[in-house]
């Protein structure tokens, strides 16, 4: 879904569910972590995180565009626009619209480990990050390390 479609999408969404136009700007932002999606209070442009399409599917995602369009609504019309507003909550319930989004955490890679390897001792360190391997030296035998895979590994062995 490109930028046009999802300006497209929130307006229908705002026309059908709340019976009210949408006149601002409604946009992907990549940015976003932990959050489905913004409401600008100066500028009234809605901000939407596209990982949540992507990982829960378009139900989800309708959920946080109506939450939004609540923010919205709400706070055009001078009314309780907050989450913890008794006019926000009765709307949000009213459209259907999520509380809140399901955590995008669960859904994040494994960690990934550089494994280096002692040439004497063969004793193995798994670290986050590449380190200059002239610099250090096992703390076991003295020995020099060496990178042992040239890619990163998934899980700790």
């Amino acid at each position: 879904m490109d930028q046009k479609e999802l300006q497209q999408l929130v307006e229908t969404v705002s026309l059908t569910s709340f019976h009210l136009p949408f006149e601002h700007q409604a946009v992907f932002n990549r940015r976003l972590r932990t959050t489905g999606g913004r409401y600008h209070l100066v500028t009234h442009d809605l901000d939407f995180n596209p990982k949540i399409l992507d990982t829960f599917g378009m139900e989800e995602f309708l959920g946080v565009i109506k939450h939004e369009l609540c923010h919205y609504h709400l706070h055009l019309a001078g009314k309780g626009y907050q989450h913890k507003d008794r006019d926000f909550k009765q709307l949000l319930k009213q459209v259907g619209g999520t509380r809140f989004v399901r955590s995008l955490n669960e859904h994040q890679s494994v960690p990934r480990y550089w494994l280096y390897e002692c040439t004497n001792c063969h004793q193995k360190l798994y670290r986050q990050r590449k380190f200059n391997t002239g610099r250090y030296v096992c703390a076991a035998c003295h020995g020099r390390f060496h990178l042992a895979k040239d890619e990163k590994i998934a899980v700790k062995q």
